[in-house]
């Protein structure tokens, strides 16, 4: 298991209402409502943010708009966080199940 999947499972255990799945054949968290919040993706967590959250993770150097395979467009609102930020992912993820939680 690497370093990043570890952590993430570290991560889902930690939050209540989070439920380990699977999105693009990764590891992800859904929220109650079936919408995923964040996932795995080698070795970066990918987190589904908003407003002044998603700012602050686009502000970090490394991190960016997500884009699943160069050819596909980004994808609006999920944001990857590499391992070196590992010690931001914990308030990420909560962020990220937070809002995912308020959508219908």
């Amino acid at each position: 298991m690497t370093r990043t999947e570890e952590l993430f499972h570290e991560i889902a255990e930690s939050l209540p209402e989070a439920k380990k799945s699977k999105m693009f054949g990764a590891i992800c968290v859904k929220a109650p409502n079936g919408k995923a919040a964040f996932m795995a993706w080698k070795d970066n967590l990918v987190f589904k943010l908003e407003g002044e959250a998603q700012n602050e993770a686009l502000s970090l150097d490394g991190c960016e708009v997500f884009r699943p395979m160069p050819e596909r467009p980004p994808m609006g609102g999920w944001i990857r966080v590499p391992v070196d930020y590992e010690n931001k992912w914990p308030e990420l993820a909560a962020k990220s199940l937070a809002y995912v939680k308020t959508l219908k």
